[in-house]
């Protein structure tokens, strides 16, 4: 079966989907059924239960084993987290926000260094992320490509496949061929994870790539085994953020401008459409780490997510928490129609209306697109009071919804979740802060209803129990109704934005619960009568847990916490739970300073470089007429800088020297004359019309100067006589900055594409030289070719006790490279998630770039006259929390202002007592 990326995330349940699926048995499961499946219970949270499961679909949602589910994904990357227990704490945050899926990219050039290698170890462990989502409860959409999209290095295909004869993207049988072999590697780890099988929770499988290729690579997932429904891609998806470009305002304003609002209208509308398989892109974005970033972004891929580059939950995750849970929780959601339209009484308020032909609900979804806050009834709904639409927002209302053993009439506010906790329904309520937010029960027979805070308030009149309450700051307000049409209780629970935060539910196999109180529930086991939670803490807190039948105990984090029975039935802790301690960071200091580029001498020892003796290319940059293959790719050079030498004779009478090269955004080119400083060349930084530029080409022209032609002239003449002289030599030295390969034309050259000469026509010996091989541990996109990460400059076990001391600030002028190293020791308490950062900072003037390595991982690329990034985030595992580190910067400087750096500290972007375990990598 085939499903369409615009059925993935915009347009599901808006038509019969008349295909076919291999199923759990193996036989085919048609989309459409001679019955129609009934709104009923969602699946229980999947698991690698080592059972068959069927899996198919019909217009309104995904059916799982005969049973309608929401798909509520949010996305993220593993090979931007490369720490894998980090993995887990993402997973958990998801699942606990609400999301009952993760949608994972995986990458092809993050595990393959070369044709036919691959490696699925260490941070690359895609088996390990797939154990993960499954023992933390979350469906799993795999992605494996093969092509990932503009946001990383030539779209996800390798670097050598730039040097083959394939032709990316399309039908080309060599490219079919490199690409069917990476979705096999691919396919025989997720084949043992396969929902269907019992395996693990892959639930969707989606290829990504052009048409013709992805028609034919179809045939080869299905022969590798995978028999889940397959998802294409035609790139029809609302992100939730988006990648900033170099120079661009940086993430902080892309999460304004795609806010909590911003949520809530796309998400509303995609619900408004029929859709019931939602993707939220991203749910946490992560770091472009090495040389993983598009040429049009940097190092950090925030994007604006929910959960940022830190692992820190934003204010925009709020409405995601609360849309998720009801998806979850609400089963009516499964199979909705659209209906009769119905309008506000203030036309500035537009109404969807959609209805569940089993239950009745209606669901309607108002939105305001004015600059101010408009309220209106709805009486064509049966809404006889204002409901407040805030400005540029939306609002999901909600009638004659079946909460539990009671009906909704109507409420002002969403509903959050419905789920039963011991003897009693729970229902929550949540909204804006500020809000009056009603509920009107359908109550036949007056119940008995009691406030048990002292802000709700409670009417009954003519079949119907109406209850107010306010949202804001003061917590959760609760109010529990008994008797009346049922026996069994019903609490109802309001939140604002900030307290549903503090809400979390969770599906045991002793019943669900709910708790109340901490930054974040990760995990609930029950066992007898004692539910013992764990979880975050981030200030002090109270608890707060509505648990199944028999639950007189609680523990959080392994330690017994003493509650006693509140009136709303949970059980409450008698003291609050202590929060995160403050802690400090070193001051970065005992600095050691070294420069390099020895490259740019006459003198330097090339004879092991690769010769430049190519004259075709399988590139689709033409080769300039006269001059040899100089594309770096094209001699296994397929990431960071580049260096090429050019020897050549006779060439006193040289004027000017002009080097053609080709970067992505902003690469650049220094140039030495045996051992003189030619000057640096530098692509522009992208204005609006060239932000999606991926492949920039220019031709730099340097004039020799003339005390350098004056020092060859002397020397002639020193040597007149007689006696024939040798050819004098002379040695161009040339570094290019490559930055990254275009995902549009990942074969576009990259490096030094050609060289011309004014005054002298020298017959040019060309030798260069990239990275070394991979690192076996960080990858092929670690490293690039300076001669300090060739020499292990970047490594903490690097002995540079013979390196001068140095003290920053720095204001050197040089063209070239400069490294600088010290050691830190941080003693981070065991129990705390502390999330660290390196803050760089210098006057914007100052035309220089650094490249970071933390304990040698390259983290990152700080470009100090371009930014807008500052902050980079050291991931934990790689950063050690609790023992020594060395960092170590390499700063590429062009000679022409003053260059750092200058002011570099940690810093802390966020802390948590509780956390996950943190294996080194």
């Amino acid at each position: 079966m085939e499903l369409s990326r615009r059925t993935f995330t915009a347009l599901a349940g808006t038509a019969a989907l008349g295909l076919a699926l291999t199923g759990s048995g193996g036989a085919p499961t048609s989309a459409h059924t001679s019955r129609t499946v009934p709104t009923g219970p969602p699946p229980p949270p999947p698991r690698a239960d080592g059972e068959r499961h069927e899996v198919g679909f019909d217009r309104y949602s995904i059916l799982v084993d005969g049973r309608r589910l929401v798909l509520w994904s949010g996305e993220m990357h593993p090979f931007r987290l490369p720490s894998p227990s980090l993995w887990r704490d993402v997973l958990q945050k998801m699942r606990a926000h609400g999301f009952n899926a993760v949608s994972a990219s995986v990458a092809w050039n993050h595990h393959s260094p070369a044709p036919g290698t691959y490696d699925f170890s260490g941070v690359r462990d895609l088996d390990l992320f797939l154990r993960m989502a499954a023992e933390t409860g979350l469906y799993v959409v795999l992605r494996p490509g093969p092509y990932l999209g503009g946001d990383v290095d030539g779209g996800g295909l390798p670097g050598w496949l730039t040097a083959t004869a394939s032709r990316p993207r399309t039908a080309d049988p060599a490219y079919l061929r490199h690409a069917a072999e990476w979705l096999s590697a691919v396919d025989a780890i997720a084949a043992r994870h396969l929902f269907t099988r019992g395996g693990g929770t892959v639930l969707l499988y989606q290829l990504e790539d052009a048409d013709d290729a992805r028609d034919r690579l179809r045939r080869t997932v299905r022969a590798d085994g995978i028999d889940v429904p397959l998802l294409d891609s035609d790139r029809m998806r609302a992100d939730d953020g988006r990648p900033d470009p170099w120079g661009g305002p940086g993430y902080a304003q892309v999460r304004r401008s795609r806010d909590a609002a911003y949520e809530r209208r796309t998400r509303l509308a995609e619900l408004a459409g029929g859709l019931a398989l939602h993707n939220v892109r991203m749910a946490f974005g992560g770091t472009s780490w090495g040389w993983l970033p598009a040429p049009g972004v940097y190092t950090s891929y925030d994007y604006g997510a929910a959960l940022d580059e830190a692992r820190n939950r934003t204010p925009k995750l709020a409405a995601l928490h609360e849309l998720g849970h009801l998806l979850r929780s609400v089963p009516d959601f499964a199979r909705l129609e659209r209906a009769a339209q119905v309008r506000a009484a203030d036309r500035r308020i537009t109404v969807g209306r959609l209805i569940n032909p089993d239950t009745g609900a209606h669901v309607h979804v108002l939105r305001n697109d004015s600059a101010e806050a408009v309220s209106a009834t709805l009486p064509d709904a049966g809404v006889d009071v204002p409901v407040t639409v805030q400005a540029r927002d939306a609002k999901l209302l909600v009638t004659e919804l079946e909460l539990g053993r009671r009906k909704l009439a109507y409420s002002t506010v969403p509903p959050m979740l419905s789920l039963k906790a011991g003897r009693q329904d729970v229902a929550v309520f949540a909204g804006r802060g500020g809000e009056m937010a009603q509920v009107v029960l359908d109550c036949e027979v007056q119940p008995v209803t009691t406030r048990l805070d002292p802000e709700p308030a409670w009417s009954y009149a003519d079949g119907k129990l109406t209850v107010t309450a306010p949202l804001g700051p003061g917590g959760l307000n609760r109010v529990l109704v008994e008797g009346g049409d049922d026996e069994t209780p019903m609490l109802l629970l309001f939140a604002d934005d900030a307290t549903a935060l503090r809400l979390w539910p969770y599906e045991t196999p002793s019943g669900s619960l709910l708790v109340y109180g901490p930054a974040l529930l990760r995990d609930v086991t029950v066992r007898g009568s004692t539910v013992h939670l764990t979880g975050d803490t981030i200030g002090e807190t109270g608890l707060e847990v509505w648990g199944p039948r028999g639950a007189t105990g609680v523990t959080w984090n392994g330690r017994p916490v003493p509650t006693r029975i509140s009136a709303s039935g949970s059980l409450l802790a008698e003291r609050m739970l202590p929060g995160v301690a403050p802690m400090t960071l070193p001051a970065l200091d005992g600095w050691r300073r070294r420069t390099e580029n020895p490259e740019s001498g006459p003198g330097f020892d090339d004879s092991g470089w690769t010769a430049a003796d190519k004259d075709s290319s399988h590139s689709t940059t033409p080769v300039p007429d006269g001059q040899p293959v100089l594309f770096a790719d094209d001699y296994g050079f397929h990431y960071g800088d580049v260096w090429y030498r050019g020897e050549f004779t006779d060439a006193e009478d040289l004027e000017s020297v002009s080097l053609a090269y080709s970067t992505g955004t902003l690469g650049l080119l220094m140039a030495w004359l045996d051992g003189r400083p030619l000057g640096t060349h530098r692509m522009p930084v992208p204005d609006g019309d060239g932000a999606g530029k991926g492949t920039w080409t220019a031709t730099a022209t340097f004039a020799v100067p003339e005390k350098l032609r004056e020092e060859w002239r002397e020397t002639s003449r020193e040597e007149r006589g007689d006696e024939p002289r040798a050819p004098r030599r002379h040695v161009l030295s040339v570094l290019v900055r490559r930055m990254q390969r275009d995902g549009a034309d990942p074969k576009a050259a990259r490096g030094l594409t050609s060289a011309r000469f004014k005054g002298a026509a020298p017959d040019v010996a060309w030798r260069l030289q990239g990275q070394t091989a991979p690192d076996p541990v960080r990858g092929p996109l670690n490293n690039g070719g300076l001669y300090g990460e060739r020499e292990g400059w970047h490594l903490p076990g690097y002995d540079d006790g013979d390196w001068e001391a140095a003290e920053l600030p720095r204001g050197d002028r040089r063209q070239g490279v400069t490294w600088y190293r010290t050691g830190f020791r941080l003693n981070v308490a065991r129990d705390v998630d502390a999330s660290v950062g390196l803050v760089l900072h210098d006057d914007p003037d100052r035309a220089y770039r650094v490249q970071i390595f933390l304990n040698g991982w390259n983290l990152g690329q700080y470009v100090n006259d371009v930014g807008p990034q500052h902050t980079f985030v050291l991931p934990n595992g790689i950063l050690r929390t609790r023992g020594e580190n060395t960092l170590a910067l390499a700063v590429l400087s062009d000679g022409t202002t003053p260059s750092g750096p200058s002011d570099v500290r940690l810093t802390l972007l966020g802390s948590a007592a509780g956390g996950v375990p943190v294996e080194p990598v």
